[in-house]
């Protein structure tokens, strides 16, 4: 059982090459802040991929609610006593 209500932790996303956070709640519920900006982007967050994508040689997407890092950081997180 953990004894803290909420933690959050910044993160280098290399799905999205920018800093997200994740957001993990002591019931074990778990977002990133990358979500919101990058799961449905906006015209100004479009552009910023597109340039970042040319740098990365590769597709920039988040990767939503079934990240392995979100589940990772949490799976961490709630393991710790």
């Amino acid at each position: 059982m953990v004894d803290w209500e909420v933690t959050a932790k910044t993160i280098f996303c290399d799905s999205v090459k920018d800093e997200v956070t994740i957001i993990v709640q002591g019931t074990g519920a778990a977002k990133c802040s990358g979500l919101q900006k990058y799961d449905n982007p906006g015209k100004e967050t479009k552009k910023a991929l597109k340039l970042k994508r040319r740098t990365a040689g590769k597709e920039l997407k988040c990767l939503g609610p079934e990240c392995p890092v979100i589940k990772q950081q949490r799976d961490t997180l709630m393991s710790e006593k």
